[in-house]
């Protein structure tokens, strides 16, 4: 039983990181009808724009939190910079074109992205300085550290503000109009090409504040880590409804405690033959029994079809 609600533990934290990333995903898909397969990159350059900017500021005697807040402020103008640029200049070209244009242009661009970052970082594998607090507590036999509790806290509020943008101001009411029928949006005087950009931008400082988290979590950050993490999050984002803002984060926080328990407490009842190694396995697992049983996600919505 400590096995398992350890484990429960350590999904939760892993589902609401994959939770962030994946509304990335959705509010795209929600808008656009497009999967933003770069979206997973945006993540990896906001780690490690935000990991070169707490290495040079290590040496100013400034708390931790405090050097560590400051990574972000820098990647998040970095990212939202990034996430606006790849709209304009790669999707939006592509706006009329078939749907696999668009697909194949967001490979093409998270490749870019993984050389570009390996080019100005190197492909070694960088460690993230121990800057927040990490003291262990006990809870019903399991250790929950201050990060860990940290993590869920501030993404939970995040999601909260999100929903909130989405469903309370006139900003959201423009990108709930332009998800549903964008010409009937531009007849209504809603600027379709600036609602676009703006969730773009919006996704891409969710990526950032993600990337952060992740790598304070595993300590580590490298130009490769946001392709398994960006697929991950995206079968998050099916498996909960992608399009949809709710499914997003059931769907990140159930893939996380699925990802979790299959590594940890399964693992241990096969002998380590399921265990950690094979955590992957899990996650795409649930995706293809998803899309075999309810294609839709858990709360997915039909999303009609645009000419």
């Amino acid at each position: 039983m400590d096995i398992f609600i350890q484990q429960l533990i350590n999904g939760l934290v892993l589902g609401a990181i994959y939770a962030l990333v994946a509304l990335g995903y959705t509010m795209v898909y929600g808008i656009l009808g497009l999967i933003n397969f770069a979206h997973g990159e945006v993540v990896m350059i906001g780690a490690l724009v935000a990991l070169s900017s707490i290495q040079m500021l290590a040496g100013s005697g400034l708390p931790g939190p405090v050097i560590a807040a400051l990574g972000l402020l820098v990647a998040l103008p970095v990212c939202m910079l990034l996430g606006y640029t790849i709209e304009r200049v790669a999707y939006r070209p592509l706006r009329g074109a078939p749907r696999l244009t668009p697909l194949i242009t967001a490979i093409g661009v998270s490749i870019v992205l993984q050389n570009v970052a390996m080019i100005v970082w190197g492909r070694q594998y960088h460690a993230f300085p121990p800057l927040l607090p990490n003291a262990p507590h006990q809870i019903a036999g399991a250790t929950v550290s201050d990060l860990q509790v940290f993590i869920v806290l501030l993404s939970c509020a995040i999601m909260a503000g999100l929903l909130l943008l989405v469903h309370r101001t006139r900003l959201g009411c423009a990108m709930r109009a332009t998800a549903q029928n964008p010409e009937v949006a531009g007849l209504m005087g809603v600027n379709v090409n600036t609602v676009i950009s703006i969730a773009f931008v919006i996704g891409s400082a969710l990526a950032a504040v993600a990337g952060l988290m992740i790598s304070a979590y595993y300590g580590v950050a490298h130009y490769f880590m946001g392709f398994m993490l960006g697929l991950k999050a995206f079968t998050a984002a099916v498996l909960g409804g992608i399009g949809n803002l709710a499914g997003a984060m059931l769907g990140g926080v159930l893939l996380g405690v699925i990802e979790s328990l299959g590594a940890g407490y399964i693992g241990d009842l096969t002998g380590g033959f399921l265990g950690s190694h094979y955590q992957d396995v899990f996650a795409f697992f649930v995706l293809i029994l998803v899309l075999t049983l309810r294609p839709s996600g858990l709360l997915g919505e039909r999303v009609a079809e645009r000419s």
